[in-house]
């Protein structure tokens, strides 16, 4: 892996917390995108080399409505940028852990993504990011 993404923060409304956002780290959003088939609609805001990505569900049945029902807004994922996910999803699977997806799958920000279930990183959810090329 080679460095932090991104941290993602489930959030009611990406408008709402996306302005509280812009004034707390003095950076405007720089994005917003609807992954539709995850039910979610993401906004980016980049702070010098470190990204946040606000993830608002679009839906009640997706994974970010179900945490937010359980957790409330938060923390919901630390992203880990990798050269070959293929490779990764490979080697983190020979070392035993679960991932949610053993395929990658297209994801915000012009990226493939994978995650890493939560029971196999001590409580947090790992995403795993390539760049699509």
């Amino acid at each position: 892996m080679n460095k932090i993404e991104h941290i993602g923060v489930a959030v009611n409304s990406v408008k709402l917390v996306g302005d509280i956002y812009q004034k707390l780290l003095n950076t405007p959003v720089y994005k917003t995108e609807e992954v539709a088939t995850e039910g979610v609609l993401t906004a980016f805001l980049q702070s010098g080399p470190n990204k946040i990505e606000l993830l608002e569900a679009t839906n009640h049945d997706s994974p970010i409505a179900k945490f937010l029902a359980k957790k409330g807004e938060g923390i919901h994922h630390i992203a880990f940028e990798v050269t070959d996910i293929v490779a990764e999803i490979k080697r983190l699977k020979a070392e035993g852990f679960v991932l949610l997806n053993e395929t990658p799958k297209i994801g915000a920000d012009n990226k493939l993504v994978c995650f890493v279930h939560p029971k196999s990183a001590s409580g947090v959810l790992i995403e795993l990011c390539q760049e699509i090329i």
